[in-house]
C-alpha cells in the first residue's frame, strides 16, 4: 500500500490537501486504499491536468495500453448507460456513492490496479463528473505520444462497415496521415455525423443544422 501512496503522491501532487496537510497524511486513513484529497483546488482544465497525471503514472508502470483499454471500455459503458451517467453527473450522489459504484464495474470487468486507483481518486475528490473529459484527454495525449492522430466520429446511427471505410478515407486524405478512429451512437444528432479531431470539430449533424434554422427563424 505504501508503494501506491508514493506513486499517486508523485503523480498528483497539485491535487493535494488543504495547506499544510500532506499528500500523505490525506491518504493514510482513506478506506480501501483510496486516496483522500480535497476538492479546493481551483483547475483551469480538470480533464486535461487529471489525464496528464494518470498518464505518467501509466506511463511509468509500463500499463499505458491497459489503461487506455479500461478507459475506453468505461467510456462505451456510459454511453451506453443512463443510469452510469447518472451516477456520474448527479450531486445527488455522495463521493462514497460513486466510489462504490465505479469499483463495482472496475471489479466486474477487471480493470488494470492503476485505473482502479485512479477511479477511486476521480471519486474521491469529487471529479467523478469530469471522466469523460479525463478519458478524452488520456486518449489524446496517448495518440500525439504515438505519433497519430485520434479522431471520434459520433452519429445519430451505427456506422456501416462501407460508411466507416468511406469516413476513414477521407479523414485520411484531410489529415495526410491513417487517423486512430473511435465511432459512438448519439440519437439526439438525428441525422448526420459530427467528427472531432483534437480541438477542431465537424459538425454535419441534423440536430446542428436545425438548431441554425432555429436562430436564423428567430431573427427573421
Amino acid at each position: 500500500m505504501a508503494r501506491w501512496h508514493m506513486c499517486f503522491s508523485k503523480h498528483f501532487q497539485d491535487f493535494s490537501a488543504a495547506p499544510g496537510t500532506s499528500f500523505r497524511d490525506a491518504a493514510r486513513d482513506a478506506p480501501d486504499g483510496w486516496i483522500q484529497v480535497a476538492d479546493d483546488i481551483r483547475v483551469t482544465d480538470v480533464g486535461q491536468r487529471y489525464a496528464r497525471a494518470l498518464f505518467e503514472l501509466a506511463e511509468e508502470a509500463k500499463a499505458t495500453a491497459a489503461v487506455e483499454r479500461d478507459l475506453l471500455a468505461l467510456k462505451a459503458m456510459a454511453a451506453d448507460s443512463k443510469d452510469l451517467r447518472v451516477l456520474l453527473a448527479s450531486p445527488s450522489f455522495s463521493a462514497e456513492d460513486k466510489a462504490a459504484g465505479l469499483a463495482g464495474i472496475a471489479a466486474k470487468a477487471k480493470f488494470h490496479a492503476i485505473t482502479r486507483k485512479f477511479l477511486g481518486l476521480l471519486s474521491a475528490n469529487r471529479r467523478a463528473d469530469a471522466l469523460v473529459q479525463v478519458i478524452d484527454c488520456f486518449r489524446k495525449i496517448s495518440a500525439e505520444q504515438r505519433g497519430v492522430v485520434s479522431a471520434e466520429i459520433v452519429t445519430a446511427l451505427p456506422l456501416s462497415a462501407a460508411q466507416a471505410k468511406g469516413v476513414a478515407s477521407a479523414l485520411r486524405a484531410a489529415l495526410g496521415k491513417d487517423p486512430e478512429i473511435s465511432t459512438r451512437v448519439d440519437p439526439a444528432l438525428l441525422g448526420g455525423i459530427k467528427v472531432r479531431v483534437g480541438s477542431r470539430l465537424f459538425d454535419a449533424s441534423l440536430k446542428s443544422k436545425l438548431d441554425s434554422l432555429k436562430f436564423a427563424l428567430k431573427r427573421a
